[in-house]
């Protein structure tokens, strides 16, 4: 059974909502370790003390903010209980916000938030007058000892938690974003581009995707656990093509031809893989 991440309440107004969070996604790959090249050995960081000379316990590991080098304040975790704000078990909403006013990059990791037992009505309410206004409640909590701001949205007949970037966290480029301002596009390119983004066009399922790096890794480990070994085929050559609108006729017309082969034959096109095991 999933273990909650974080229990305590969601308040607006005067309203409780016990509730417990649960990680709502967590990426799953194929580790590659480091070995020994001798012997194959995997190699280790154990905790070690260059001082004492050994190996220590975690037992024996304290905290510490390195405030000069080599020069520490130590900090016990009873002293981290007494600074824990209220948020750590009590996550207020601060305001609701309109869904498309939230930019994706804000973003962060996601949870499932689900109520406690004696909460599911106060739990069910919060989730539809959100739905109904298509609002997100804006909070704070902390955890992992860190105060979060938080997005909570109404999902899938849940609500769904996801922790924010704050504002300073959001990376600045030079130069991002001048193209598309100062770019001047010809109406011909723009409609193209429109019908090739037409004939791609298609309802978001998500379990179409998925890392085709990691399955062909998968692939390759049991191909070798069995002493076999990876064929690639060689992807097909693309001729460059220097005219922009040559390249958009081109794919446009490309597009609309997948569009016309059977279904069962696209799918099959898509579930062919591009190696074989020999």
């Amino acid at each position: 059974m999933a273990t909650a991440t974080w229990r305590g309440s969601i308040t607006f107004g005067l309203l409780s909502v016990p509730i417990r969070l649960y990680t709502a996604a967590r990426s799953e790959r194929m580790n590659l370790h480091q070995l020994h090249k001798v012997c194959n050995t995997r190699l280790k960081q154990p905790l070690y003390c260059p001082h004492c000379d050994r190996q220590v316990e975690r037992s024996e590991v304290v905290k510490g903010y390195e405030y000069e080098p080599g020069q520490y304040v130590l900090v016990t975790e009873e002293e981290i209980k007494k600074i824990t704000p209220r948020s750590g078990k009590t996550m207020e909403i601060l305001a609701f916000v309109k869904q498309e006013q939230i930019d994706p990059i804000y973003f962060d990791s996601s949870y499932l938030v689900m109520p406690e037992r004696d909460s599911q009505k106060a739990y069910a309410l919060l989730h539809k007058t959100m739905e109904d206004t298509n609002r997100v409640g804006i909070a704070t909590v902390t955890m992992h000892q860190r105060e979060y701001t938080v997005f909570i949205r109404p999902r899938n007949h849940g609500l769904t938690l996801h922790t924010m970037y704050f504002a300073n966290e959001i990376r600045k480029v030079a130069g991002y974003g001048e193209s598309a301002r100062n770019i001047k596009l010809k109406p011909q390119e723009i409609k193209l581009a429109e019908q090739l983004v037409e004939t791609l066009s298609e309802d978001f399922h998500p379990q179409k995707y998925h890392d085709t790096f990691q399955q062909r890794l998968r692939e390759l480990i049991e191909a070798k656990m069995k002493g076999k070994t990876i064929t690639v085929e060689k992807e097909p050559a693309r001729a460059p093509v220097i005219d922009m609108m040559e390249a958009l006729k081109r794919s446009l017309a490309n597009s609309a031809a997948q569009k016309k082969k059977p279904t069962r034959g696209r799918q099959a096109a898509g579930e062919r893989e591009h190696r074989r095991a020999s």
